[in-house]
Formats: structure tokens, C-alpha cells, sequence
């Protein structure tokens, strides 16, 4: 039987100390970095310097999606693999991405438009032709389970059907052995659907008692979700997640379960749980919620999330791991920690993957790249193009209020820049935004520069050659943040006076799931208006 602790390496705890500070304090940066064990791990390179798997020899490194791409779903469709995320409060959302080799993926489009509160945990599923996501969703008036559908993954996709389910989350999509369809749901629970695929058929069930972890392991707490059903063999395979989606880094984990029929009665895997981490001196911590699919050639993957050792900022990253049926048909990974290189599933050469987060605003980008947190249903109209600059309609009084455009990343140093002009009763900056409660940077007003740390504003001075327009930078080396102004556009820099330590602004602090994102925001009455936005990740 694989031995997962046999794969744990002898290395002394990282924790989340994993950080150096900025470029003005190299020397401390290298003596900082040298108490992360994985700072030697070597990435590929993508757009503008991106981590990216691909490490272009055959081998690929974790994380596949690097930064916030967590619940991950996929489908299988020929040739070809699409597979989607929660986007919480990011709209538009939804966005599908395709590969052809499991590790290079690019954009195709972001399905769903209309805000319907929080998205959480979502399955993208293909049947009878068509395609259908099915989205659990959280506003502060409504909890429910949408369905959106389209004949063409690139879409148009439908508006969002309320399949009214208020009490679970996680569906995962499920035919039986007469053609029937099915949604599994959290809790062991299940509910049939229509043959359409976009109604209930019946009363929610409940199905299986999900297999529990001894008492005395380090959770969170046990929280059966996540369900997806794969058919292997004479086998319906059911793979949860339990034990918590964060709090502590041994919490979440895989566990399995099998039945001959779609209704059960369902046999637990006697090696549960299927993966998990082991220790805090693990690469990656809260490995969970995964799907099990057949990739090229016949070799057996899954697909999770997992949170990066000492970057919580980054939110939960997406992780592919191969896996065997052994003689018994229980699944079991191969890989270990993933703290090292694997065997793509197929090379298929040099492919590009990602996209460049650097926008001169002369096209809409918005979904692919750019979304806004918790938007109302016609935010879009704030903005608007022209020349390559975009503008954009102030909203609410601050960073909390006025739904800030975000868009993810994931390398551990990076520098973010953007030209800022306001309106004079507007104010607008560059943040590093993780929800209203939590973000940093720096905005423009009429009376100067307001400095924005842990969720809150401090109004500063104003350097004498700015008026009501900069170019602003945002450095985050491993979490510590240096901010800079710039009045001729980016020539000659000043640096302003307070650094930052941004570890904290993240899940375990401050809840909703998310991530620390770059964005800016445009508060107050009149306009704001961005241009020249550049990414860089600092290596």
C-alpha cells in the first residue's frame, strides 16, 4: 500500500514564515528566504515572468493554476478538457478554461453573468450534447443551486435557473444505470433531476453517511462536501472532502467510497482517507475536494485544491496528481507531497498557458481577466473605453463599499503599476484587495493620498508635483508590500513612507474564502479614469 507519511521530507517547520521583505532590504530577503525548505523549487516561466507549471522538459510542478483556483471541476470531451472554479464574489464568473494536456490552460470564456450571490463549489458537466454548470450560490438574502446551460462551451451561455435547493452545497453530477440524472450533494444527501437537467424530479435523500477521521485529528471541522461520482469498472466511486476547507494546514483531506449501484448502499475505501496532509512541513496544506478523471492515454488523474505553505494570501491553488487503481479497485495517488517535478500526462510541446495580466485597456477584458467583488446587477455600466484609457464611475465611499476590479495572480513577488487620474470629488488607487474588510494600498483624492491598510484609510500628504493624477506601484515580495508614486509617469519614483506586512489578510483571519488580488477601485462622485496597467513578477 503507498505510504503517504513515508513521502513527508525531513525538513524543519516553514509555517508562515515564508516571506522576504522588499527590493530596498535585499540582503534580509535572502536570509529570510533561506528559512523556506522549498525556496529552491524552480518554476517555468509564462507571460510577464508568471509561475507556470510547465517546466519544459516532460516535467511539470504544482501548481497547475497558480493563485486562487479553488473547488475545481473537469470535463473530459474527447480530446479535450475544460474545467471551471468557484468565483465567490467575482462577476462576471464562472470562467471555463481548456487544455489538451492537463497542465497548459487557457481561457475560453466566463459563463455566467448574472450576480446570484457568493459562488461556491460548482460542477461543469456534459450531457446529451449539451453543457450545464451547476453553481451553489450565497446572497444575503438567498441561498440556493443554479443551473446555467449552453450548446457550445464557448457559450452563450443561459441565464441561471433556480433549482431551489437553500440547504447544500457541492453538486456533483451523477447518471444511473437506468439514464437517470442525479445531484449528489453535501451531507450524503442526493436529489434527482429532471431529464432536462434543470429541475428538480423529487425530494432531496439522504444516501451515505460519510466516513468520519478519528477524534483526535487536527481539523477543522468534519464538514462532508464536495461529492463527485466517477464510474470505473462495476463502480460507482463517490470522492469527498472532509475535515474543513482551511483553518488547519492537516484539516482538509480526500476520502472515497464505492457502490455497485447509484443508489447505493456505499462502502468506504478502507484506506481513507485517499489523500491528506500530513504535517505543516508539507509544500502544500489543506489538500481536498478532488475529482478523479481519466486523462491521455488511459492514466488516471485528480484534480484539488490545496493552500501553498506560507502563502494563505494566495488563496487555494489548483493541484493535479496522478493516481492508480490497485487490485482491490481502490484509487491510490502516486507523487507524494508534491513538492517535486512529475511526468506531464503528455507532451505535447511548448504551449502557452495563462494570459498576461498587463491591460492597456483597449479591450473588454473583463470576466477572462477583470471582475468585480460583490458587484450590483448593472455595474458594468460604470465603465466604459475609450482611447485606451478605461473610466470608471465612482461608487460608495471607499474601498469597502464601492466594488472594487480585481483579477488573480499567483507568483509569491510581484509589482503592480497603473496611471490614476480623478475626477475632483472622486477618489480612486491601486490595492491589493482581499474583501471589504481586509485590503491595502493607495488612492487619490482631492486632498492628497490616502493610505489604505488592513481595511481601513489614513489620508496623507500630497507630494507637491502631484495633483489629480500619478502612476502608483505596488511591490508584494512574499508579503511584504512597498508602495510608490511617480508624478512624470513613471521615470522617477518616490517611495511612500510606510511598508506593510500582509501574511494575515487571508481565510484563517478574515473568512469569505478568497484571495489578495490586485485592483483598484473608484469611490466618491465624478469619475476615475486607468490606463498603462502593467504586472511583473518579480524573480
Amino acid at each position: 500500500m503507498f505510504d503517504r507519511r513515508n513521502t513527508l521530507k525531513s525538513i524543519g517547520f516553514a509555517g508562515c514564515l515564508s516571506f522576504t521583505p522588499g527590493r530596498a532590504w535585499a540582503q534580509g530577503s535572502r536570509a529570510t528566504a533561506s528559512l523556506d525548505p522549498y525556496a529552491d523549487m524552480q518554476w517555468g516561466h509564462g507571460f510577464e515572468g508568471q509561475r507556470k507549471a510547465d517546466l519544459g522538459n516532460g516535467m511539470f510542478l504544482n501548481p497547475v493554476f497558480a493563485g486562487d483556483h479553488p473547488d475545481p471541476t473537469i470535463l473530459r470531451d474527447g480530446d479535450d478538457y475544460y474545467l471551471t472554479f468557484s468565483s465567490f464574489d467575482a462577476y462576471p464568473g464562472i470562467v471555463i478554461w481548456h487544455s489538451r494536456d492537463l497542465v497548459n490552460w487557457r481561457p475560453v470564456t466566463a459563463a455566467l453573468a448574472t450576480p446570484i450571490g457568493s459562488v461556491w463549489a460548482p460542477e461543469l458537466v456534459k450531457h446529451d450534447g449539451r453543457y450545464f454548470v451547476y453553481i451553489p450560490a450565497r446572497s444575503r438574502t438567498k441561498k440556493s443551486i443554479y443551473v446555467i446551460h449552453s450548446d457550445r462551451i464557448e457559450g452563450p451561455w443561459s441565464a441561471p435557473i433556480d433549482l431551489n435547493l437553500p440547504d447544500h452545497i457541492d453538486p456533483g453530477h451523477a447518471v444511473g444505470e437506468d439514464g437517470a440524472r442525479y445531484l449528489f450533494l453535501s451531507g450524503g444527501d442526493r436529489v434527482k433531476l429532471t431529464p432536462d437537467g434543470l429541475a428538480k424530479a423529487g425530494p432531496v435523500e439522504h444516501v451515505y453517511d460519510p466516513w468520519h477521521y478519528p477524534e483526535n485529528w487536527v481539523v477543522e471541522t468534519f464538514a462532508p462536501e464536495g461529492p463527485k461520482i466517477t464510474r470505473h469498472g462495476k463502480y460507482y466511486y463517490m470522492t469527498l472532502a472532509v475535515g474543513g476547507t482551511a483553518g488547519p494546514p492537516t484539516g482538509h483531506m480526500v476520502v472515497m467510497a464505492r457502490s455497485r449501484s447509484i443508489d447505493g448502499p456505499w462502502e468506504n475505501d478502507p484506506d481513507n482517507p485517499v489523500i491528506k496532509t500530513m504535517s505543516a512541513r508539507e509544500k502544500w496544506w489543506s489538500r481536498g475536494h478532488a475529482t478523479p478523471f481519466e486523462g491521455p492515454g488511459g492514466q488516471w488523474w485528480m484534480i484539488y485544491h490545496g493552500y501553498e505553505n506560507g502563502y494563505w494570501t494566495l488563496g487555494r491553488q489548483a493541484l493535479l496528481q496522478p493516481f492508480e487503481w490497485n487490485a482491490n479497485g481502490w484509487a491510490r495517488p502516486v507523487g507524494g507531497d508534491l513538492s517535486e517535478p512529475l511526468k506531464k500526462p503528455v507532451d505535447l510541446g511548448t504551449l502557452p498557458s495563462g494570459m498576461p495580466l498587463s491591460d492597456d485597456f483597449s479591450t473588454d477584458r473583463f470576466g477572462i481577466q477583470w471582475s468585480f467583488y460583490d458587484p450590483g446587477r448593472n455595474e458594468k455600466t460604470r465603465v466604459r473605453r475609450m482611447d485606451s484609457v478605461m473610466h470608471v464611475r465612482g461608487k460608495g465611499t471607499s474601498p469597502s463599499d464601492c466594488s472594487p476590479i480585481t483579477c488573480i495572480c499567483g507568483d509569491h513577488r510581484y509589482r503592480i503599476e497603473v496611471d490614476i487620474e480623478v475626477d475632483s470629488g472622486a477618489e480612486g488607487g491601486l490595492l491589493l484587495f482581499y474583501s471589504r474588510r481586509l485590503y491595502a494600498g493607495l488612492g487619490l483624492n482631492a486632498k492628497g493620498l490616502v493610505m489604505h491598510r488592513y481595511g481601513l484609510q489614513r489620508q496623507s500628504g500630497k507630494p507637491p508635483a502631484i495633483r489629480n493624477r500619478m502612476r502608483v506601484a505596488i511591490e508584494n515580495d512574499r508579503n511584504i508590500v512597498t508602495m510608490y508614486t511617480s508624478a512624470d509617469g513613471g521615470k522617477i519614483w518616490e517611495k511612500f513612507d510606510v511598508q506593510m506586512e500582509v501574511s494575515g489578510y487571508n481565510h484563517n483571519t478574515a473568512y469569505d474564502f478568497l484571495s489578495l488580488r490586485p485592483g483598484l477601485y473608484s469611490a466618491g462622485k465624478g469619475e476615475v479614469r486607468f490606463s498603462r496597467f502593467t504586472y511583473r513578477a518579480m524573480t
